[in-house]
């Protein structure tokens, strides 16, 4: 059973099919990295193994009859935050502890139609609103490169499950960079999809309404340590919801380019609103030269780009608008008279943070207009590119930091900066629902392993997935945690 710790889900699927392990062997290494490892780690904060091992059986009982399914017999991890029919769901609030939904998730669905074993949950910040992952239920998890660092959030505990080697495929969502930060900050692979391709019916709050609705800006994903696992997830799990499959199917393009050099790239290492640091940088630099010398075109800026700083209000006003549903009355008062008494000139990143994350209908209705007119510049932008390469953060992981969210700094290379600003190289694609795909692309001079995101046109997912494959090939991927390989 040694070696398959840290196997490509190809990899683990393929020794299932030849029998050199069976799904209930599999499943067993899986449980036993997860009792050896997680007291330190706390990823996987819900635990469902006798489940899973009668589906490990039922598993072994089909491929001894020859039967074949994408991912039968795999392990599987998924976020806490999706519904799984019998398990918990409480997106860390306490009030939901113990809340079991009747039904799984849509992409819970599909990893079980495909064969995959669910060995649990994994953690969450509470109500997903963080870079961290912790919460009053289930306690904090730990980055398995550095157990005081940040895992990243809101699928931190995703995240450091695929780190330290307990599943080979885990599932995310992000509407703040929740699928991209924790592959930054733990070294894996992140695909966050475009906007309507993978369904996020039961990516749900405890005890709210499951029925399909049209996304805004939140996506639904998948978590993985190579890139072609990335892909191949991606494409299981893409498709409209059945109850929307009625009239769609899907037909996405395929990738524009084969090879490096069929590549037009732009590289955005700088943003307005908030530096990048010199590891962040040079790293990006670093991939940027290789490409070159691979034959891509590559350039370091372009007059279609549009303004990230209008990019990233547009989309703070968005996502306010949408958490104001969740904010009570007397907070949503209270934020609105501190709005109310800040000057007309006040229209600063900082203003729109300021709200606490309330806006009203009308506020959304006119920064949608504004994400319109922006939309058609990437379209713009993206007849003269195919890719475009930024950070994810400005630093590799930070060390976990619990106190009052609006009092936290972000430290830059020794300069402190307010911590929401996280938000901003997260809103480039979120905001229009473009497909980003993290790859981890260096480590730091502290070991800590940092990436960046591929950032592609809407519904060619096929590009940014192709791209990081081909970023993989070249320039390397994951490599385990010292003292978990």
């Amino acid at each position: 059973m040694s070696g398959l710790e840290f196997a490509t889900l190809r990899d683990q699927v393929a020794a299932l099919r030849a029998k050199t392990i069976s799904a209930t062997e599999l499943l067993e290494l899986s449980i036993a990295r997860i009792e050896k490892y997680d007291d330190k780690v706390n990823a996987v904060v819900v635990r469902d193994f006798d489940r899973a091992r009668a589906v490990a059986a039922q598993a072994d009982a089909a491929l001894a009859r020859g039967e074949r399914a994408p991912l039968l017999g795999v392990p599987v991890a998924v976020k806490e935050s999706f519904h799984v029919a019998g398990l918990p769901t409480t997106w860390g609030f306490p009030d939901a502890e113990g809340w079991q939904p009747d039904e799984d998730a849509v992409l819970v669905q599909r990893v079980k139609a495909a064969g995959a074993v669910v060995v649990g949950k994994t953690n969450v910040p509470r109500a997903l609103h963080d870079w961290q992952s912790y919460n009053d239920i289930y306690g904090t998890t730990n980055n398995p490169w550095d157990l005081t660092r940040s895992p990243g959030g809101s699928s931190g505990g995703s995240s450091a499950a695929l780190a330290a080697g307990y599943v080979a495929l885990a599932l995310g969502s992000d509407i703040g960079g929740s699928l991209r930060v924790p592959a930054h900050f733990c070294g894996i692979f992140a695909h966050k999809p475009s906007r309507t391709l993978l369904p996020g019916r039961g990516n749900t709050p405890p005890r709210t309404p499951t029925l399909p609705a049209p996304p805004d800006l939140p996506v639904v994903g998948p978590m993985t340590r190579t890139a072609a696992d990335l892909t191949l997830a991606t494409l299981l799990l893409a498709g409209p919801d059945e109850v929307e499959a009625v009239a769609y199917q899907l037909a996405l393009r395929p990738p524009r380019g084969a090879e490096l050099a069929d590549f037009r790239v732009l590289v955005v290492d700088s943003h307005p609103l908030l530096p990048t640091s010199e590891v962040v940088r040079t790293g990006i630099d670093r991939i940027a030269r290789g490409l070159e010398q691979a034959g891509a075109t590559v350039a370091r800026q372009s007059t279609l780009l549009p303004d990230l700083t209008l990019t990233a209000k547009t989309y703070l006003t968005l996502l306010s608008s949408q958490f104001s549903a969740d904010t009570p009355a007397e907070a949503y008062r209270a934020a609105q008279a501190t709005v109310a008494a800040l000057p007309p000139e006040a229209d600063s990143v900082e203003a729109v943070m300021s709200r606490g994350f309330v806006a009203t209908h009308a506020d959304w209705i006119r920064a949608d207009r504004v994400r319109i007119g922006l939309a058609d510049q990437w379209r713009r932008l993206c007849a003269e590119f195919d890719v475009v390469l930024c950070p994810i953060s400005p630093t590799p992981a930070f060390p976990h930091d619990h106190s009052e969210m609006s009092t936290r700094r972000l430290d830059i290379d020794g300069t402190a900066h307010p911590y929401g600003r996280h938000l901003v190289w997260a809103s480039v694609a979120t905001v229009l629902g473009l497909p980003s795909t993290a790859v981890p692309i260096g480590r730091s001079p502290d070991g800590l392993p940092y990436g960046m995101q591929i950032i592609g046109p809407y519904l060619e997912d096929h590009t940014t997935l192709r791209f990081a494959e081909l970023i993989e090939q070249e320039f390397g991927g994951f490599t385990p945690p010292p003292g978990f390989d």
